[in-house]
């Protein structure tokens, strides 16, 4: 019963399910990639460098001849792996923390929060080039590099979602009747936050893609030839004015799927509590 009120309340807003439907089909992409793709993503021609978008090749070539759908077809895959790869891991790692301090409060408290407060104070992207460069380019390195600069999101969120879930009346019978601090932790208080997370989570894996995709773009991502949507926009910058289509639409599928997941992030918020449902 509670699924179809929340399935009711998400149909009901009609951006979430443009949302859907962008990100259900970019993740169709994603999976099938590899045997779509025209062309190898990889491959260098130079007989045919810079060519417009035509039937043969549909977004162009780039300036090594290779075949630009191709690549921004490979590269979803990759962004949808590096963006719930990174979400799953400081999920796992700010939850822990976050529901910790928030449940636990005082000393373990002040210093999980001074820790997360260091870890703001410090440039992100000025951390994950550090890091990204100290161990080097590849998909794994790159996930633990905005993992370490991204979990203080989560962290932040779970011990404010734990601090209001532990003045509830329902907390404060659990402990009338001699549940053990574990017990209420785990069954009574992280159930209650599960939405919170999940719709957090919706409006991070777009946040990790554009990280990875900017840390690509300043040479510190995966490494070429690997097809990345920042590294191939980095590669047609030189080429707006006489090959635009380079550059063009790897962004535009960027900023689609971005907004996918921030329409869906949004419907998923208003389904999930009642009192910010829109009544389209």
């Amino acid at each position: 019963m509670v699924y179809r009120l929340l399935l009711s309340a998400f149909r009901k807003n009609r951006l979430a399910m443009v949302g859907a439907v962008l990100i259900l089909l970019f993740t169709v992409v994603a999976v099938i990639g590899p045997w779509i793709v025209p062309h190898d993503p990889i491959e260098q021609n130079y007989r045919a460098l810079l060519l417009p978008p035509s039937g043969e090749h549909l977004m162009g070539t780039d300036h090594l001849g290779r075949d630009v759908f191709s690549r921004v077809i490979s590269g979803t895959r990759l962004a949808f792996l590096i963006g719930i790869g990174v979400v799953l891991l400081e999920g796992a790692i700010g939850t822990m923390l976050g529901a910790i301090a928030g449940f636990l409060g005082g000393a373990v408290d002040n210093i999980l929060m001074r820790l997360v407060d260091t870890m703001l104070a410090i440039p992100a992207m000025v951390l994950a080039i550090v890091i990204s460069g100290t161990f080097g380019g590849g998909i794994g390195p790159l996930i633990f590099t905005i993992t370490i600069v991204s979990w203080t999101h989560f962290a932040r969120l779970m011990r404010g979602e734990v601090l209001a879930e532990s003045g509830r009346v329902y907390v404060e019978a659990a402990r009338a009747i001699g549940a053990s601090r574990t017990r209420i932790l785990l069954r009574h208080i992280l159930p209650n936050t599960i939405s919170t997370a999940i719709v957090f989570s919706t409006l991070e894996i777009p946040w990790a893609i554009l990280f990875s995709a900017g840390l690509s773009f300043l040479g510190v991502g995966v490494a070429p030839p690997t097809p990345e949507w920042g590294s191939i926009i980095a590669n047609g910058r030189s080429y707006v004015t006489s090959a635009w289509w380079i550059a063009t639409f790897p962004g535009l599928t960027m900023m689609l799927v971005v907004l996918g997941f921030n329409f869906l992030g949004d419907g998923l918020r208003d389904a999930f509590d009642p009192r910010l449902t829109r009544r389209t």
